[in-house]
């Protein structure tokens, strides 16, 4: 009897794990970009002391650094400072401990899927993008 490998396809699994670990974050870094001022408005709500400052990083980061890290362009220290960013928004923009009743349970699963993010994160790290991508190039 023959077994399904996936090494035979470890490329092309990191390519399509790659897009589907960014795809979130290229979405919500493109809508963070097209409505910039409401990005801005919303840093300020959660507390951030250079609301405007705190918007660029997460626009540069969700977006672009999503589009580099799905193409596979300095993909290792890109997921690391991806894994890094997701920790803080974890930390600032889902504080469940401070909170009670659904918002305690809604943040308390966007804190958790962040933390699960990372992994996969620190994953691809060590692991590498695999062939197709702009590093192997």
């Amino acid at each position: 009897m023959r077994y399904f490998s996936i090494a035979k396809y470890s490329d092309a699994t990191l390519l399509v794990t790659r897009i589907l670990l960014m795809l979130l974050f290229v979405i919500f870094g493109y809508e963070k970009l097209v409505g910039f001022s409401g990005t801005i408005t919303y840093m300020s709500s959660t507390g951030s002391p250079f609301p405007t400052l705190s918007a660029i990083v997460a626009v540069v980061l969700e977006f672009f650094v999503g589009i580099a890290l799905i193409l596979g362009f300095y993909t290792r220290p890109l997921a690391l400072i991806m894994a890094a960013y997701t920790v803080v928004t974890a930390l600032i923009g889902h504080p469940f401990w401070t909170m009670t009743g659904a918002a305690h349970y809604a943040n308390e699963i966007n804190f958790y899927k962040n933390v699960a993010i990372v992994g996969g994160l620190i994953l691809l790290a060590l692991i590498g993008p695999g062939k197709y991508s702009l590093d192997r190039k």
